[in-house]
């Protein structure tokens, strides 16, 4: 197909990041430059779209969080990847019972493509929320980052160790305009980076999030200098196990990886010990990796559904409980789904994770 040729922008071949980059990411032809991933008439379904239980429990986290850094007169609040802004309005409404936080609050939006914020825009409609392409013009305040299927969105590298040596993923294109894998020898930085993290050493099939672990690097700076955390959620992983875990879906089902190039959303799961081990050596504190499910369950998901519950007629509390389980349930996105907390502040109580 002479249109994946697009994706290559002149160059025979591509690492996977960079070749997958320009595929999601492109200002003309990336997948979040022309699509609408979000809902059912999507391509995905996210975790606020499946509930408003799941966003309002995270409103209740951040508010809870900004009391436990001692109610500031001001506090950042950051949302990486907003997806359609369903949680955001959530916390709009959820802040109003809370004078305080209310008044103390800025929001920000990190996003990247102009596509998604139109729709965030449209979603959203208040004028003093603020969309960021960089962190460099918060307040000077605490911060709290909050990310949901932001993390496995960043294009991964792969490699493939041979009779140990490393070897680098690449997509080329040959002259029928089709597309193959081929192996390069890793570069001797990508080389030194991969070698430093102990949970990688003995795999032979290794997905490393350079440009993932590089958008952390600014929020752990941003952390430190103002003071704060990052509370994310994602799929993903606590061992590797040489995966390969690149996957596409379009209209909510699988798609073949290299089909549909720009129409489809490619992600991959989230390697948590990696992460974990990264903010370590970076000097920060990170409590213990848990599941989507047992988070929720901590934030007292179960207790807020049947007081709901109680109002609705017998076919809306159907409706409740059949989304309650699809956050909850270990089969679906429970123990799939991964939270992470990593702070750089005197605080150590966070709910959820007590």
């Amino acid at each position: 197909m002479k249109s994946n040729l697009k994706f290559f922008k002149k160059k025979k071949s591509l690492p996977v990041d960079k070749f997958l980059q320009n595929v999601l990411y492109d200002k003309k032809f990336g997948y979040y430059s022309s699509q609408v991933p979000f809902g059912e008439k999507g391509d995905f379904i996210t975790a606020p779209t499946i509930s408003n239980l799941f966003s309002e429990l995270i409103s209740i986290w951040i508010i809870s969080t900004w009391e436990k850094f001692g109610k500031p007169e001001k506090i950042n609040i950051v949302e990486l990847g907003p997806g359609d802004g369903s949680l955001i309005k959530i916390l709009l409404d959820i802040s109003k019972k809370f004078p305080e936080f209310n008044s103390a609050k800025n929001i920000f939006l990190y996003e990247t493509s102009d596509n998604l914020k139109k729709i965030q825009k449209s979603n959203i409609k208040n004028n003093k929320i603020k969309w960021i392409k960089n962190f460099q013009n918060l307040n000077d305040a605490p911060v709290i980052f909050f990310g949901n299927e932001f993390f496995d969105a960043i294009p991964i590298k792969q490699f493939k160790r041979i009779k140990k040596k490393l070897y680098e993923k690449n997509y080329s294109i040959n002259e029928n305009y089709e597309i193959k894998e081929i192996l390069r020898k890793a570069n001797k930085q990508d080389l030194k980076n991969i070698q430093s993290f102990k949970v990688l050493k003995n795999l032979q099939f290794i997905e490393f999030p350079k440009f993932g672990l590089t958008e952390m690097k600014k929020i752990i700076k941003t952390i430190s200098k103002l003071n704060g955390c990052l509370l994310m959620i994602d799929y993903g992983y606590l061992k590797p196990n040489n995966q390969n875990t690149l996957q596409s879906v379009i209209k909510n089902k699988k798609n073949k990886l290299l089909q549909n190039l720009g129409r489809a959303d490619i992600t991959s799961h989230v390697n948590f010990s990696l992460l974990n081990e990264f903010f370590l050596k970076n000097k920060c504190k990170v409590k213990k990796v848990i599941s989507q499910k047992e988070f929720l369950i901590k934030m007292g998901i179960n207790s807020r559904a049947e007081i709901i519950a109680k109002k609705m007629k017998f076919r809306d509390q159907a409706n409740l409980y059949l989304r309650l389980e699809r956050l909850l349930s270990p089969k679906l996105m429970g123990e799939l789904f991964k939270v992470i907390l990593v702070y750089k502040c005197k605080n150590n109580n966070y709910y959820g994770f007590n």
